[in-house]
């Protein structure tokens, strides 16, 4: 019986990657279901979260960095450990942490949710220039303690993170 080769490429690509999935590494930016962004004081702080997470099977796949922030990005695809730079976290009022959605248009979304979050009697301002590299705008709100929305566009938007 004659198999060919693309086809055996194909199926072990496929097969790699269930593998991978099963264990919780995803090889791949899809499906990008936004992050869960949680943040450290200093970047001792960060190591030491991100080693702990480590012991427990959530392993840094690579880094993210800007200027004002420093980024772990782990292998389950959602967590992200950060160090912002003071003069970030002024912009976004405090907030370090923040959950993370994919959509289309940043900034028309993130209106968007302020206008609605305004609506529902919370206070909510969007920031576009906190992290002026990537595509990604805030809402700041008092419906979260210490923690912002943000939107931002796919994985595959952003710039090549580094490799660690």
């Amino acid at each position: 019986m004659f198999v060919p080769v693309w086809l055996l490429v194909v199926l072990a690509l496929v097969l790699a990657w269930l593998v991978f999935a099963a264990f919780g590494r995803n090889l791949f930016p899809f499906p990008d279901n936004g992050s869960r962004i949680f943040a450290c004081p200093s970047h001792a702080a960060q190591d030491a979260i991100v080693a702990i997470l480590a012991q427990h099977g959530v392993r840094q796949r690579f880094r993210g960095d800007t200027d004002g922030v420093r980024r772990a990005i782990m292998w389950d695809g959602f967590t992200v450990v950060t160090c912002p730079q003071p003069w970030v976290l002024e912009k976004l009022g405090g907030a370090g942490g923040s959950i993370g959605l994919v959509v289309d248009d940043p900034v028309r979304r993130a209106t968007e949710a302020a206008e609605f979050l305004r609506a529902k009697g919370f206070a909510a301002r969007v920031v576009t220039d906190a992290e002026p590299e990537i595509p990604i705008c805030f809402v700041v709100t008092d419906a979260l303690h210490s923690t912002a929305l943000n939107f931002r566009k796919h994985a595959v938007k952003f710039p090549m993170p580094q490799r660690l």
